[in-house]
């Protein structure tokens, strides 16, 4: 496939699940605390640091919809001047948001082990000498507080990356030694990784 058409398939079928997200990561704040549209928008570019940038034109029809589906509920306030709709989740959007939480961790643990078996089956990597990528829920940085990103939490970041390209590296630097024992037609550069 070209370059150019992969990179337009990928960005539609991101843009494709970030609907669905988008529509979970509301019911999950709106959980949290009553609020309005655009705090909703600011909340989540805020938590996915700017991963997600959601638009009036995209929020506003989602919470029309929810609020139809009697997930949310929009009560008209006057704080300031002008008038602004407060949503809040109502109990049969709580019991919606569980189960889909409860299916996303489903989807999560079985692409888990789908990751397992390829670093088994395909790449020949032991379990026990390498860790797995866990794949992140979607909607993690809608459940946690804000971790703050203090010296001792990055010191951790840095320790367990140093560990995983340590690890890579001299997996790497085996298939090296065995390609080069093989003969083929055609030498390439191997890359190399870099700390």
């Amino acid at each position: 496939m070209p370059p150019q058409t992969e990179e337009k398939t990928t960005a539609l079928w991101m843009k494709e699940a970030q609907k669905g997200y988008i529509r979970v990561g509301v019911l999950i704040l709106l959980s949290k605390k009553p609020t309005h549209g655009y705090e909703i928008m600011k909340e989540i570019r805020n938590r996915t640091k700017g991963f997600w940038t959601p638009t009036a034109g995209g929020v506003y029809p989602i919470l029309r919809d929810l609020e139809g589906s009697k997930y949310i509920e929009g009560q008209w306030s006057s704080q300031t001047k002008r008038k602004t709709k407060v949503y809040k989740i109502t109990d049969t959007g709580r019991q919606i948001l569980k189960s889909t939480l409860i299916k996303q961790s489903e989807i999560a643990n079985n692409i888990n082990q789908m990751f397992q078996e390829f670093a088994t089956d395909v790449l020949k990597v032991q379990a026990q000498k390498i860790p797995t990528p866990i794949m992140p829920s979607p909607f993690t940085p809608f459940l946690e507080e804000k971790i703050e990103e203090n010296e001792e939490n990055l010191a951790n970041r840095r320790k367990h990356l140093e560990i995983s390209i340590e690890m890579f590296q001299k997996e790497l630097n085996s298939l090296n030694k065995k390609l080069e024992k093989k003969p083929s037609k055609k030498t390439t550069k191997q890359p190399r990784l870099k700390k």
